[in-house]
């Protein structure tokens, strides 16, 4: 899809204990290497993961989000530094806890022409920034535009929310991801092992 995509493997996971949520297995994969393998899937490179070092294959290049624990969008613009000139023109970003991360590159494999990108939307209404495709262009102006003092804690609708993005529907199988445990029992119950 000519794209880069960029893995957001941080977080407290506070509804969970404190458990690095991309470690979790789901169907004989850790949620993070099912993100990899769908990002590999749609033929997104580089993969950048944000987050501490985990053993993965297929991750590009590691990097941490500034300061640690400082968010998604700290993450996001972590993720957008490293790359380069030569990156493609498009960023899929994906949440490390999804639980059918293929599904969202699918979802995404399309580009709207003349917008800055697509972002999911559940069956609640609700923008799933961290399952979108974005416009790197675009991602680095609005990096540059809110970066002041910095993006630490600042929220990703606040980030992205102006951009020109479609709005993709998408069903609840497709924008699940995992908060608590009995999100990761039911993502278990409906996932056979792979």
């Amino acid at each position: 899809m000519n794209a880069a995509a960029i893995i957001l493997a941080g977080g407290r996971g506070s509804r969970l204990g404190g458990i690095h949520k991309p470690g979790l297995e789901l169907g004989g994969a850790t949620l993070l290497a099912r993100c990899i393998a769908a990002a590999r899937l749609g033929e997104c490179a580089p993969i950048v993961a944000v987050g501490p070092v985990m053993e993965a294959e297929g991750v590009d290049v590691w990097v941490r989000e500034d300061p640690p624990l400082g968010g998604p969008a700290a993450g996001i613009a972590a993720g957008v530094e490293c790359l380069g000139p030569d990156a493609p023109e498009w960023v899929v970003v994906l949440a490390a806890d999804l639980v059918r991360p293929e599904l969202v590159v699918a979802a995404l494999a399309e580009a709207a022409p003349g917008t800055d990108g697509a972002v999911l939307i559940d069956p609640d209404g609700q923008e799933q920034w961290l399952a979108a495709r974005y416009r790197l262009s675009a991602l680095r102006e609005a990096i540059r535009n809110g970066a002041a003092p910095s993006l630490d804690g600042v929220s990703i609708r606040r980030l992205v929310g102006e951009l020109a993005l479609a709005r993709v529907p998408a069903p609840a199988t497709t924008t699940a991801d995992i908060d608590t445990w009995e999100d990761l029992e039911h993502a278990r119950d409906q996932s056979p092992r792979t």
